[in-house]
This record gives structure tokens, sequence and C-alpha cells, in this order.
């Protein structure tokens, strides 16, 4: 190990895990040795619309220390503000108001990961809705992002944008043209998605993990084909994973990879009992260290 590489701190998310309750959930990770969690602010696990928002935070706080988990916390509840529209009201929503309710969402979450002690706050822009072009887009994103990086200035909380198929910001290049246009903001961290890396990028997911190491502040991580945007368990899809791990624990990161298969709920135990061994196979096979753990 490098002097500049880090043990890799591998989780899993919540949002493959809903047929679970939120302390289940918690308890079957420890159980299996992960390091940490995605918690996926929605209706099924943490609610941040509902009453009672600090009171249920702080007890969630104290069941992650009772476990010796890490946390990261993620906002891509399907339906959490709209029951009809997936991920809506957006960022790029023409609508002030319904804008609004999206970065408020954002600005609550960024709260809760504070009080969890999260190490990143997980987003992403949505798609440009109809009517609206990519250029009006790209033109109303900064102000729209405004609020969302205030909050994750006041609360200490980086914010962590997922360049995700389909959205405005889509790919690493879209990322970087909004870091531009941001003026750099020291707040505006990446989240990588080792999956869309393979999906999108002219580069393979090693070379992405490189390139984005500057801003890297929290990492997603699956199975995928060239093309197809489909979560797959490990060994389903085509990426090599050594070569991606090794380059992810020479960028020094030190936040949590976590293991992302949201449709695979009805399965969620058995998936989360085979993805850590697998990545703790793949890890030591590219010579990368872990957190201590028992064997897999």
């Amino acid at each position: 190990m490098t002097a500049a590489s880090a043990p890799l701190r591998l989780g899993y998310g919540t949002n493959g895990l809903t047929d679970l309750r939120l302390d289940d959930a918690l308890a079957l990770l420890a159980g299996l040795g992960y390091d940490g969690v995605g918690l996926t602010l929605d209706h099924m696990h943490h609610d941040p619309l509902a009453p009672g928002l600090a009171a249920r935070t702080a007890r969630i706080a104290g069941r992650l220390a009772e476990l010796g988990l890490a946390v990261t916390v993620e906002t891509g509840a399907r339906y959490v503000l709209d029951p009809r529209e997936k991920h809506g009201p957006g960022l790029l929503d023409p609508d002030p108001d319904r804008r609004a309710r999206r970065t408020g969402l954002l600005a609550t979450a960024a709260q809760v990961a504070a009080d969890l002690g999260a190490h990143a706050l997980h987003c992403f822009t949505g798609a440009p809705p109809p009517g609206v072009t990519t250029e009006e887009a790209w033109a109303a994103l900064p102000d729209a992002l405004a609020p969302v990086l205030e909050a994750s200035r006041t609360t200490g909380v980086p914010l962590a944008l997922e360049p995700e198929p389909g959205h405005l910001v889509a790919t690493l290049a879209d990322f970087h043209r909004l870091r531009t246009l941001l003026g750099d903001p020291g707040e505006l961290g990446l989240t990588l998605d080792i999956g869309h890396c393979q999906c999108l990028e002219p580069e393979p997911p090693a070379a992405c993990v490189r390139e984005a190491a500057p801003w890297l502040r929290h990492v997603q991580i699956e199975d995928m084909r060239r093309g197809v945007h489909e979560h797959l368990p490990f060994g389903e899809g085509e990426i090599d994973f050594p070569p991606v791990l090794a380059a992810l624990a020479a960028t020094g990161y030190q936040g949590l990879t976590v293991v992302e298969l949201p449709r695979h709920s009805h399965a969620g135990p058995t998936q989360a009992a085979h993805a850590l061994p697998f990545l703790r196979r793949a890890a030591r096979e590219a010579g990368a260290a872990l957190t201590p753990a028992g064997p897999a």
C-alpha cells in the first residue's frame, strides 16, 4: 500500500433493502461485516417529511454508533416528494415553488447528514423537464443549486453530486462543466457510480476513478454492461473490479464505497451477503487494503 492509499470501506445502500425495517437492515449489514451504509431518505426507512425528524435522526445516529457503521446520506428516492412523478419535482423544474420543494428537501437532507455524522450528502440534477431545453437547463442549474451549496457550507457536509445517465449532468465531463460554471466551490464534490462509468464513459472505470480523484466524496458500486443502464449483481455484468478497487485505494479516498442495487430489494439480504465477499476477494486480488474484518 502506497503512502497515498487508504483502506477501502465497504457499505450497502438501503435503497436495496426496502423490504426490511431500517433497524433490521442496519443489523444485517453490521452482522455481515460491512463498514457502513448508504441511507436513502424515503418513507420506508427515514422519512425526511414526517414529524419528529430530529428525534428520529438522533435515534438512528445512536443505532449506527452501537453497530459501528459509518453512513452517507443519499437522496435518490423515487417518489419522496410526488407520488405520481419519479424524482419530481427536481432542481430543473421551471416552477420556482416546485423547484423550492426539491432544494428544501436537499437542505433538510444536509442537516440530517450532519446530525448523523455522514461523510457526504449525495444528490443528482435530474433531467430537463418537458418544454425545457438542455441549454436552458444548464443556464438555470447554478441558481437552482445555490441553496443546496449553502446548506452544504452551513452544515459542513460535502455535497457529492452524481452524474446519472439520462440526467442533465450525466457524465464526468458534465460534472466538470458544472464545476466550472459554479467557480469550483470547495463544497461541491462528486459521487462516482462505477457502473455508470462502464455504461457510458469513454474511458474504462479504473481510469474514471483516477480522473475523479480530486473531487471524489462518495462512491457507488455495482456491475453493469456497456450502454445499458441496469444495476446488476456482481458477476452479471462486464466490469473488471480488481483494477477499479486498486485505483480507488490509490486515490486515498476515505469515504464509503456503497453497493447500489435498488431493483433487488426482493432479495436484498441475499445480495448483501454475496456482494461483500465478492468485493473483498476483488480487493485482495488488486492488492488493495481493506478495513479490518473477519474472513470472507
